[in-house]
């Protein structure tokens, strides 16, 4: 299957600060506010949405393409992202500008001042499906990105008839009314978190019900209590994977995401994808950053069958073993 992957790349820069923010705030004089605060631990990670679920699905054998803008510092990215498996022939740089970065500073009590540039995500709206992958694909998901690069996408996708995977995460805040029922309803698979659900259907106006007479299949992510895939007037329960220890939550949805898409490039039963997806949010939140996890596929299928084991893949990921030994 064709998968094209459109979000936004980003730098994330993740400090941390030896002691209390409210310290050095003093609220009778927050017009003269001037701060510096000295860290002592910097960490740069590979992040955004799109560049995550492309690594995530990258990481269990497929080849999608990502759609999206980076600025002239994307090298060294670019080359994690091509190691790992993901196509960013069609990622368009712009030399004029830094790609996207998320600058967070984390004290001791876990408050946090966090700052984010757009840099080249705010161009995204140049990168079209038709100018980066000829208007071609067989499943495009649309992830949080610029605004106007989301709904272009999928106006594009009505255009040419392409089934889209609608995921609008925080973007759900920001997208008006109209543009997010009529994202929603012209989508085949929407995936969202509980809280991102009940924003949507505040927002919008649209029951569950509306909202699942409409698209194909719908998920909701649950944290640690699992995830629910409804679809065709039944309700799917996805257990969480247990992860062997906690280390960062950041980019666990996203890798949830990337192996449900892996189970619907197999054409995998939807529980399956779903229990595929659990393992891998488990995998990511076990590292910190969302991009440091590394497996093989004997190492990933072992670890699936220990996590469910009463839950029999019918010898589904068994096609993993072999592809991957094909590719050694």
């Amino acid at each position: 299957m064709n998968i094209v992957i459109t979000g936004s790349i980003a730098y994330d820069y993740i400090m941390f600060f030896p002691g209390e923010f409210s310290d050095h705030i003093l609220p009778e004089n927050l017009e003269r506010l001037t701060l510096s605060f000295h860290v002592h631990e910097l960490a740069r990670h590979w992040g955004g949405t799109g560049a995550n679920i492309a690594y995530n699905l990258a990481l269990l054998g497929e080849r999608p393409k990502l759609v999206a803008s980076a600025g002239h510092d994307f090298e060294d990215f670019r080359r994690w992202l091509e190691e790992a498996g993901v196509d960013t022939s069609t990622v368009r740089t712009f030399d004029d500008v830094f790609t996207a970065s998320f600058f967070a500073n984390t004290d001791q009590s876990n408050r946090q001042i966090a700052f984010f540039h757009g840099g080249a995500m705010d161009r995204a709206p140049e990168v079209t499906l038709k100018n980066s992958v000829g208007g071609e694909a067989d499943l495009v998901t649309v992830s949080p990105n610029h605004m106007g690069a989301m709904t272009g996408y999928i106006a594009e996708c009505k255009a040419l008839g392409i089934p889209y995977f609608f995921d609008p995460g925080q973007q759900v805040i920001r997208l008006s009314e109209d543009e997010l029922r009529e994202a929603t309803l012209g989508a085949t698979y929407l995936a969202l978190n509980d809280y991102e659900m009940e924003m949507l259907t505040k927002k919008t106006g649209l029951s569950r019900e509306d909202i699942t007479s409409a698209v194909e299949t719908v998920i909701i992510t649950r944290g640690e209590e699992g995830s629910h895939i409804l679809h065709g007037g039944q309700v799917i329960e996805i257990p969480a994977a247990p992860p062997a220890n906690v280390a960062d939550p950041t980019g666990a949805g996203d890798s949830f995401r990337g192996g449900f898409l892996k189970g619907l490039a197999q054409n995998w039963p939807l529980e399956l994808a779903g229990r595929v997806g659990s393992l891998m949010a488990a995998i990511t939140i076990e590292e910190h950053g969302p991009q440091s996890a590394r497996f093989t596929p004997e190492a990933f299928v072992e670890r699936f069958r220990k996590a469910f084991p009463d839950f029999d893949d019918a010898g589904a990921l068994d096609s993993m073993l072999a592809a991957g030994a094909s590719r050694g």
